[in-house]
């Protein structure tokens, strides 16, 4: 665990403001932080205070860790609602021996939440809550390089996966490969979180410590005594028919892959839980570039010992969307696969409040910044009856996202 230095004697203030757009309003590319969909969300710059963490408790630590800081505040909030008053944003990696898990508390939010927009600040901080803003850059001409897993290996990873499962070894896992964008400066971050908002408005787009992407898919949300989740598994995209819809609802392949993540998500929440809904059938969604099957969980948290927001997590990382079914044996075999550290792909990303409250996507369709290079990730859930090729395709399909948004492509 690595704790920045704390200032001492810290107050925190929140009021209302018009802000305008919240995404431009973010300075420049040192670390903006966001969590924004359509019009609301949040956004945040500067930095008070900064935990990472690693390990197997890496969320226990956190939420520890929060709830000390949290406690020796001065807070002045003057609206009253999630996202208000003192706010951290944080991207856990996907598996525990990963390092770089990270919570950031930024010196100045901005938020906005139906029809209510307000700003928090923190005094003293790293300087003034007013920077200069400077002219967003766009990414030039990028060269594109394989990753440590390049489609061929990827092919040959999920080939692999399909021949165990159907010797009756596991029933899913999640396969991810990764691609290099190299530009001939260090990337803005603001220029890919922007495309990819414009693109995706449904989506939740955010950046936190270079991780930047658009997800579709809710891990959790915890509001007042409730908790929320989107799952997504089964996927189709432009082209494979002229009813993609009914084309994904009628997949008995597509369909088993959805059940399994639904259910490996409501049996860890369900012990936490008084009550919990969860649909029978699937819905669609369409993006620009796929469409998913859909389900939306709900529940009402046990009143008697709530579990806090990290405490959720813990629960339902991985869930099989991303991980797979059996959890460990699943995991154990992306590991071998892969072959590679995913690092915070594919990991919990959003936010979280002084009450224990915030959202929580899973950190799909994005990229992880460092200086000139964008480190790219696209993965596919695969059960005994995938085929590699398609598998293949699809993972192009979805990592179209961010190659669109970061060389500014294909917007209407």
């Amino acid at each position: 665990m690595t704790i920045a230095p704390l200032p001492t004697g810290l107050g925190v203030r929140t009021r209302r403001v018009d802000p305008g757009g919240l995404l431009e309003l973010l300075p420049d590319d040192r670390n903006p932080l966001a969590w924004v969909r359509g019009a609301d969300g949040l956004v945040g710059w500067g930095e008070v205070a900064r935990l990472t963490v690693s390990g197997e408790n890496r969320f226990a630590e956190a939420d520890a860790w929060w709830r000390s800081f949290r406690d020796r505040l001065r807070v002045s909030d003057e609206v009253g609602v999630p996202g208000t008053g003192p706010v951290a944003f944080v991207s856990f990696t996907f598996s525990d021996t990963s390092p770089g898990s990270v919570l950031v508390v930024p010196r100045v939010l901005v938020g906005r939440r139906d029809g209510v927009a307000w700003i928090t600040e923190f005094s003293p901080g790293d300087g003034p809550s007013v920077r200069a803003v400077t002219p967003v850059r766009p990414s030039g001409a990028l060269r594109f390089a394989d990753g440590l897993l390049p489609v061929a290996g990827y092919r040959k990873a999920v080939a692999e996966a399909v021949r165990r499962m159907r010797a009756g070894e596991l029933d899913k896992a999640a396969i991810a490969h990764d691609l290099l964008a190299v530009g001939d400066a260090p990337l803005d971050p603001r220029f890919l979180l922007a495309g990819l908002a414009r693109r995706y408005p449904t989506c939740w787009s955010y950046s936190v410590d270079g991780l930047v992407g658009a997800t579709p898919e809710l891990l959790v949300r915890r509001e007042e005594g409730t908790v929320s989740s989107r799952v997504l598994a089964g996927t189709i995209w432009p082209g494979e028919c002229d009813d993609l819809p009914g084309q994904l609802l009628g997949s008995a392949k597509d369909r088993h892959e959805h059940a399994l993540a639904v259910d490996s998500l409501a049996d860890a929440l369900r012990p936490m839980c008084s009550a919990l809904h969860v649909p029978d059938t699937p819905s669609v969604i369409a993006l620009r570039n796929v469409s998913h099957l859909s389900s939306d969980v709900h529940g009402t948290l046990d009143p008697q010992s709530p579990a806090s927001l990290l405490q959720l997590a813990a629960a339902v990382h991985p869930t099989a969307a991303v991980g797979g079914t059996p959890r460990e044996a699943a995991l154990a075999l992306i590991a071998e696969l892969e072959g590679m550290d995913r690092g915070r792909y594919a990991g919990p990303v959003g936010w979280m409040d002084g009450d224990g409250d915030g959202e929580l996507g899973i950190a799909l369709r994005c990229a992880q910044l460092d200086g000139p290079t964008a480190r790219l990730f696209a993965g596919c859930g695969i059960v005994a009856d995938s085929d590699p090729d398609t598998e293949v395709r699809e993972a192009a399909a979805k990592m179209l996202a961010v190659r669109d948004a970061l060389e500014d492509a294909g917007l209407d």
